[in-house]
């Protein structure tokens, strides 16, 4: 295993109206690194009164906060972008350590993403603009965006830090105040950056709570006074965060589940298209990646030669330890999910129809056994009504399905309960276009399987969410609301 130079303290605490402290009833979570299964840091088990803390925080700063001027937020929020920048390195390294993502290939692009989010939403802050009505000379007719008061999110670990600060940073240049609950798992790098944070805001505007799902996080979903719920996971809890904002009537963005579509046409037998789908499959995150092209859909024309490129490239990624330089793909976050992927693969290859291109199981011997790591992994002749073609796995298996009728592929693709991305592989632009418009994905990409970029507005449908982020217009949707004023000026 690599040296750890992470520079982790043993003991982390939540923040609260300005202050970092303990859970109100002393108890503590171990977090693991699931590079050799080591506790590395114990963080507080908050709870109700915990939450009910740094809402009631976030209610006493909300309207000091409201009326400083959008861009005197904005220039905050840029001044925590370039104090963050000296820390970025140390901040990956605690990324790769607590959640198992590559430092090369992954933590390190996703701290710099987060600095550029606090930089893009910190300029735009001056742009939540009204509009004018014209309705006749004496009557000023005009609206305005207000921010909505103490917003709750609830943040995945996948990406902790990248889904921490796009939530804290929207939220906070649309003037509200925030609580944060972060995922127990990987919470060290979101407590980091918070750090930092505190240090430029008025206390009580950011709050962070670490606790569980069921503890912490149910009581933020039900706090009365939270006045928006803004959350990143599984559709499950999406659900649940949903019936909650109900019970209130209060506004709710989920960015949720996916089981997305890749379809490679005949004319896209190369090299350059096998990379692209191993790209949007999201090896190099383990697959933990909710839009993660895991539903490879190739023609028939072309199934063993394109696979056969696939699995090459892919058998020239190493796997192994997050924090060793030459590492493509880390490890699996948990024990939990460890277990979950290999119950999927097992499942996967438990039928006579179906073989690994590459992967399997992973090994029992040797260093990839002292952690929770899993080889990529390609099953051949799935059929698409499967649980593993159905279900969101969030690990490193990708399944093939072969198709030769294009209606019938964009069926295929459509024929989930997801719609989060999708990815289109051809050279006819014209048929891309068709294929890009009849796919029911809230995100489609053509000849590419990049990440999200800031500016886009991002989000899913059907059972993949609600909402969208990432974007001026996302933040201006997502984080304020609508007030109409008309003046009769003549009176």
């Amino acid at each position: 295993m690599a040296t750890v130079t992470a520079q982790l303290a043993d003991e982390y605490l939540n923040l609260v109206d300005g202050q970092w402290v303990g859970a109100r009833n002393d108890e503590w979570i171990p977090v693991e690194s699931p590079r050799d299964r080591q506790t590395i840091a114990r963080v507080p088990r908050g709870g109700e009164k915990d939450i009910a803390d740094a809402v009631n925080a976030a209610s006493r700063a909300f309207p000091g906060w409201r009326d400083t001027a959008p861009r005197a937020r904005g220039r905050l929020l840029q001044q925590i972008a370039d104090a963050l920048e000296p820390h970025a390195e140390r901040i990956a390294r605690i990324i790769s350590l607590e959640n198992g993502n590559a430092l090369r290939t992954q933590s390190r692009g996703e701290v710099n993403f987060a600095i550029d989010v606090f930089r893009y939403f910190g300029s735009v802050a001056g742009e939540i603009k009204g509009e004018t009505i014209p309705l006749n000379p004496s009557v000023l007719d005009y609206s305005r965006r207000e921010p909505l008061g103490v917003v709750g999110a609830i943040t995945p670990w996948n990406a902790p830090v990248q889904l921490a600060v796009m939530k804290i940073a929207s939220a906070l240049a649309a003037g509200n105040t925030l609580v944060l609950k972060a995922a127990q798992d990987a919470p060290l790098a979101v407590l980091e950056i918070a750090k930092i944070a505190d240090e430029f805001l008025p206390r009580g505007v950011l709050n962070v709570i670490v606790g569980y799902g069921t503890e912490a996080g149910e009581a933020l979903i039900s706090h009365p006074d939270v006045r928006k719920l803004s959350f990143t996971g599984s559709t499950a809890v999406g659900s649940r965060v949903m019936t909650a904002a109900s019970d209130r009537i209060i506004p709710v963005s989920l960015e949720l589940g996916g089981k997305n579509p890749q379809i490679v046409y005949p004319d896209a037998n190369e090299e350059w298209v096998a990379q692209g789908t191993i790209t949007g499959m999201r090896f190099a995150r383990q697959g933990q990646s909710c839009t993660a092209g895991s539903r490879l859909f190739v023609h028939k024309s072309i199934l063993d030669s394109f696979v056969g490129k696939v699995t090459t490239n892919l058998a020239q990624l190493k796997v192994g330890d997050p924090l060793d330089e030459d590492s493509d793909i880390g490890a699996i976050v948990n024990k939990k999910q460890f277990d979950q992927v290999c119950g999927y693969i097992e499942d996967g290859l438990n039928r006579t129809t179906t073989t690994a291109a590459i992967g399997g199981l992973p090994p029992t011997a040797g260093s990839l056994s002292e952690g929770y790591y899993v080889e990529p992994t390609v099953i051949v002749g799935v059929e698409n009504e499967w649980r593993i073609a159905q279900e969101e796995i969030f690990g490193p298996v990708m399944c093939v399905i072969p198709w030769e009728d294009e209606d019938d592929v964009i069926r295929m693709a459509n024929d989930t309960h997801y719609g989060l991305s999708a990815f289109i592989w051809t050279h006819d632009i014209g048929r891309a276009l068709r294929a890009a418009h009849s796919i029911e994905a809230g995100w489609v990409q053509v000849n590419q399987g990049g990440g999200q970029v800031l500016g886009q507005s991002y989000g899913g449908y059907k059972r993949s969410g609600i909402g969208r982020e990432f974007s001026l217009e996302g933040m201006i949707e997502g984080f304020t609301q609508r007030k109409h004023v008309s003046i009769e000026t003549t009176r």
